[in-house]
């Protein structure tokens, strides 16, 4: 009875979680005067309703599932990455001053060298608020939001000056802080013509793979989720925590940055402002929405994914402001929060079974009287 009773009890609080978020989505919706069931039917449905706007919810799935991973390695050794954002911008400048210093590289050369610039430039700006962590105890959550400003002024400073096109500051040009077109050696393929869907999604199904087999079936996985489980108890067992913690939050930022590459080779082919698109922050809701397991962070990214472009669509067809996506990202954060409380509480859960035994018991009682 009591597997029978951790099931029920995990699946009544996710399913109380979601209808929490609907309610909680539908009265913020009807504060500002939205028709509530169009504007979900238009969210989750529209986006799906062909094959190109499906490559759409792909599209913004990539970067999402890529930075996701990266964040669950993090949190699950301990560390908060809030700073993905940062390091996808200093990713997409190392790959994009790659691809540019080498235009002429023949593809399997060029490509790849992009991809590993971008882990890089990820990697590099994740290490910094590791090393602090580790070895001066500076909070994360101040490090990575404060170099998150650094690396968007950075990134703005390039494309305006050092990279910028040529031919922008001709007397044609408009100065669009931009790079140049990047070398089509350098450009993901596109899987469906007619669509922008591009080969970025089998690397980041490769991903998936991998890091689920760092973390779960190796031994330096297992030193990485023992340190964020807990650091006092793997130190006693031998686990260099530092090190750890320096680790997983490089690896973050490498995946953050290769998520940048893999944006800008993929579908803009060239760095321009505003190519983040927020894919840092909204992958942390993506990682938490999905459990931190990468088995739960594809579909997680696919239905972020999802919200994203049903919220353009909202915009066009509903008259509802597309940054109301972000109000419901919000919701969805608190949502998780409380479930994740809620389902780690083991106080909570004895009292439900408790609960649970006593009524069920008492009619299997009634029923053999009967």
């Amino acid at each position: 009875m009591n597997k029978h009773f951790e099931i029920v009890y995990k699946l009544s609080v996710i399913i109380l979680a979601v209808l929490a978020a609907v309610l909680l989505g539908a009265i913020i919706l009807a504060a500002i005067g939205a028709d509530i069931l169009e504007v979900y039917r238009v969210i989750l449905t529209e986006p799906l309703r062909n094959i190109s706007l499906i490559c759409e919810v792909l599209i913004r799935a990539i970067p999402l599932t890529i930075i996701a991973l990266g964040i669950a390695t993090a949190y699950r050794s301990g560390f908060i990455n809030i700073g993905a954002e940062g390091q996808m911008a200093m990713g997409i400048i190392a790959a994009a001053a790659v691809s540019l210093a080498l235009p002429d590289l023949p593809k399997p050369i060029l490509l790849p060298l992009v991809l590993l610039a971008g882990c890089a430039g990820g990697a590099v700006w994740g290490f910094i608020p590791g090393i602090l962590k580790a070895k001066l105890e500076v909070s994360e959550l101040l490090s990575t939001v404060m170099l998150n400003y650094i690396a968007a002024q950075f990134y703005t400073f390039c494309l305006r000056r050092p990279m910028i096109d040529p031919a922008e500051l001709t007397l044609g040009g408009v100065g669009t802080p931009q790079t140049m077109r990047l070398s089509q050696n350098n450009w993901l393929s596109r899987l469906i013509p007619g669509t922008r869907l591009h080969s970025g999604i089998f690397i980041a199904l490769a991903l998936a793979l991998v890091i689920y087999f760092i973390l779960w079936k190796t031994s330096f996985g297992y030193k990485l989720r023992a340190a964020g489980a807990q650091d006092r108890a793997a130190r006693y067992g031998g686990i260099n925590v530092p090190v750890c913690l320096i680790a997983s939050i490089s690896i973050s930022g490498a995946l953050a940055g290769l998520a940048g590459a893999v944006e800008i080779a993929g579908v803009h082919r060239r760095a321009i402002e505003g190519i983040t698109g927020g894919y840092g922050f909204s992958a942390i809701v993506v990682a938490l929405f999905g459990g931190l397991h990468p088995a739960g962070i594809i579909p997680a990214a696919f239905f972020f994914g999802l919200l994203l472009v049903g919220a353009d669509m909202t915009q066009r067809m509903v008259g509802v402001p597309a940054n109301m996506v972000q109000v419901l990202q919000g919701i969805i954060i608190l949502v998780i929060v409380a479930a994740r409380m809620v389902l780690s509480n083991p106080y909570l859960m004895e009292w439900s079974r408790k609960k649970y035994v006593k009524f069920f018991g008492g009619m299997v009682k009634k029923e053999g009287l009967q």
